[in-house]
């Protein structure tokens, strides 16, 4: 799978973007995906954060998408 990642000007990685097909098969193991337009609860907000200070702390953290594509089909 071909996963682009963009970055702004600082470099620091602002988003993904997964080939059509593979986001297609994502929609349809979790169609809810569709309709999550509601603002982020301030506890989810705190774990994101807390797990990106992490992943900046050791990079070696990030996975292969491959390997989360592999997990959400199990």
């Amino acid at each position: 799978m071909s996963v682009q990642y963009l970055s702004n000007e600082k470099g620091q990685v602002t988003a993904v973007q997964v080939p059509i097909k593979e986001w297609e098969r994502i929609r349809n193991k979790y169609p809810e995906v569709d309709h999550m337009n509601s603002k982020l609860p301030q506890w989810h907000k705190e774990i994101i954060d807390h797990r990106l200070d992490a992943i900046e702390k050791d990079p070696s953290r990030i996975l292969p998408i491959s390997e989360l594509i592999d997990e959400l089909d199990k």
